[in-house]
């Protein structure tokens, strides 16, 4: 037997992949740990008492687009990396743009009062507690990726890690804003990304080990 028969009768009774399966089943395993997410928010930590005003200015908004774009961008790179085949993540740079924007936000808040308060403004009142809450939230949405990744074939483990808790953190810190009170662009900017980032860390460390197939 050649290699092309050897080939056609591997393949000949394997069922069609249906179109955009990987993508659904990411989906799948991010809404499930998200939903779980939620839940730890609504039942430990409480809704803000002023979510509903809050939805209404500004300063929620700057958060939510925030970890809504860098989500956006994490989940585009982890379903490409849940394929065994070459991709390039130069395109990765557009992270950098709602960070800059955020950035100039937060520069823009710090003009328009005294420096005595920057510091104030920075640390808020839960500086201490917030990238581990977010990191912690980002937990089951992790564990719904790992699931996720069982059915797909990564093949960059660390960078498929990476990407996954990239992706948790991005979603837990999106969550995590129903009950964060904090307003300042640089306090979102610092801590939250600081809580994002730890996922990020987390998941190429675990990612050789959990993904493998």
């Amino acid at each position: 037997m050649n290699t092309d028969q050897l080939i056609q009768t591997l393949s000949a009774d394997v069922p069609p992949v249906r179109r955009h399966a990987a993508i659904l089943r990411i989906a799948l395993g991010i809404g499930a740990g998200g939903v779980v997410a939620a839940l730890l928010v609504v039942g430990l930590l409480g809704l803000r008492p002023d979510l509903s005003i809050a939805m209404r200015g500004f300063s929620f908004w700057m958060k939510w687009t925030y970890t809504l774009s860098l989500a956006a961008c994490a989940v585009f790179a982890t379903v490409r990396l849940a394929r065994p085949t070459a991709v390039s993540l130069r395109w990765l740079w557009l992270m950098a743009v709602p960070v800059a924007l955020l950035a100039g936000i937060g520069i823009g808040e710090m003009a328009h009062v005294p420096s005595a308060e920057w510091l104030a403004m920075w640390l808020g009142h839960s500086w201490k507690v917030c990238p581990w809450i977010v990191l912690a939230l980002a937990a089951p949405i992790f564990a719904g990726l790992l699931w996720s990744f069982r059915r797909l074939a990564p093949t960059r483990l660390r960078a498929a890690g990476a990407a996954a808790g990239l992706s948790a953190g991005a979603w837990s810190a999106t969550i995590y804003c129903l009950h964060c009170p904090e307003v300042s662009a640089i306090f979102v900017l610092t801590w939250y990304s600081l809580g994002i980032a730890l996922a990020a860390c987390l998941g190429a460390l675990l990612g050789p080990r959990l993904l493998r197939w």
